[in-house]
């Protein structure tokens, strides 16, 4: 029997820039404001986080406003769910620019799944990958915490890390099985918009619109369309709609 999960949203940062670091090509010159998610998967015996979020994330009135939801720090969003850092069995990244990545040294009991092209950009990024901040990670390093994916990969029944390509060499999505479904945590910085293109987008027979940062625009398109058609349940990495949600696939 394939073990079933809840997954719980929780906004631990925002970032304010141009709608068209989403969208590639499209919203251009349109202010938006972002959440950034650690996504706690709750079932079975093991505490798992997908990503862990900002570090000293802007708490505002206003940046809630935009994202439609409440901002936590890393302490208070586990307290929300009675979890402590160091109860946190795995984590499981998506890829390893900053923003996803600034809480793993306070797992301190955690095995954290990464893949191995994040390891090499985060020690020698290319200057347009300035995301990369290889201080993040030589705590969980010099731990031996980390556990290196190569390829798609069953972390848990009924939780797959698919290697996604499409905004950063490793970047990783996370297929969870939910009484509703099964639910994809995208692998790459994406929005709704990314897979439900507006009526304009679409008559220029495009499907799906890739990820405004990107590897290859050309792979990153098929890669969007191929998570799109892999899952009931769609999880892009920012959209705000899920900022106000406590529990997704139930």
């Amino acid at each position: 029997m394939v073990m079933k999960y809840k997954i719980h949203p929780i906004v631990m940062g925002t970032k304010v820039f141009d709608k068209s670091m989403m969208t590639y090509q499209f919203n251009n010159g349109k202010e938006f404001t972002i959440p950034i998610y650690c996504w706690y998967i709750e079932g079975g015996d093991k505490k798992i986080l997908v990503d862990t979020g900002e570090m000293s994330p802007i708490q505002s009135e206003k940046r809630e406003k935009a994202v439609g939801g409440k901002i936590y720090t890393f302490e208070q969003g586990l307290a929300k769910w009675k979890l402590k850092a160091e109860e946190i069995d795995i984590i499981i990244h998506t890829h390893l620019h900053n923003d996803h990545c600034e809480n793993d040294y306070k797992c301190l009991n955690a095995d954290i799944y990464v893949h191995e092209k994040e390891l090499e950009h985060i020690h020698n990024p290319h200057p347009l990958d300035y995301r990369y901040l290889e201080d993040y990670i030589e705590d969980v390093e010099e731990n031996g915490q980390i556990r290196i994916l190569t390829g798609d990969t069953e972390i848990l029944p009924g939780i797959l890390a698919v290697h996604t390509p499409a905004h950063t060499d490793g970047g990783m999505t996370v297929l969870v099985d939910t009484p509703l479904g099964k639910a994809a945590i995208t692998g790459f910085c994406t929005i709704s918009q990314n897979f439900n293109p507006p009526p304009e987008i679409r008559a220029m027979e495009m499907e799906v619109i890739p990820p405004g940062t990107h590897v290859n625009v050309y792979e990153a398109y098929d890669i969007v369309l191929k998570v799109k058609n892999m899952a009931d349940i769609i999880l892009p990495l920012h959209e705000p709609e899920f900022a106000g949600i406590d529990t997704i696939g139930c």
